[in-house]
């Protein structure tokens, strides 16, 4: 595959520990986050790894093939995206815009995100937590903008063009990250929202 994208990076740090010599990673987010980013690593006295390559993107006014293009990205090969902790406050058309210049890119390429549950499908129970978190996230700035169900979701990425989608709840990432770890360490059993990772 030989190309890593993270959308949205924030403070990822995978291009400072990825063992992969090869491997070429992108940092897309906007443009204002990925300043502060930098002056931390500066601060800190991190070296940018030479095979990482800052994209600044804002999702909402230019496209995510706009952003790759500028930075040299070669549309030739897969390759992964990881897009935690963003769709939630995204546009719809934005979220799309995205999807469908992912599922241009070649066969195996592959991207994972979360995605929030739409309130009405939530039990009176996680309905009250989203409206709690929903309301700290608004008063900070960034209010949650997208939803959808499982059924939904599905639906969404078979029309841009993805072949293989899945989707995982609370429960099932309990099982595949967080068994028998030493701190107990474990999401909610009744999340809200589920990790989607769908294939072209």
């Amino acid at each position: 595959m030989g190309q890593y994208v993270v959308l949205g990076a924030g403070l990822d740090t995978f291009a400072y520990r990825n063992p992969l010599n090869g491997l070429r990673v992108f940092e897309v987010d906007f443009p204002a986050t990925q300043l502060w980013k930098r002056a931390l690593l500066e601060e800190a006295s991190i070296a940018v790894p030479h095979n990482l390559t800052f994209v600044p993107l804002d999702f909402e006014h230019h496209t995510l093939g706009e952003g790759l293009a500028a930075a040299q990205f070669d549309t030739t090969r897969a390759a992964f995206f990881s897009w935690l902790g963003v769709v939630p406050y995204l546009t719809r058309e934005a979220f799309r815009s995205t999807l469908r210049a992912i599922a241009s890119l070649p066969a195996e390429t592959a991207v994972s995100f979360d995605y929030a549950l739409s309130p009405e499908s939530l039990s009176p129970t996680r309905r009250l937590a989203f409206d709690a978190l929903a309301a700290r996230v608004a008063a900070a700035g960034e209010p949650f903008q997208l939803f959808f169900t499982p059924a939904e979701l599905e639906t969404e990425l078979r029309n841009t063009g993805f072949s293989r989608v899945e989707q995982c709840d609370s429960e099932g990432l309990n099982r595949i990250y967080f068994q028998n770890r030493a701190d107990g360490l474990r999401l909610p059993a009744e999340g809200l929202g589920m990790l989607a990772t769908a294939r072209v």
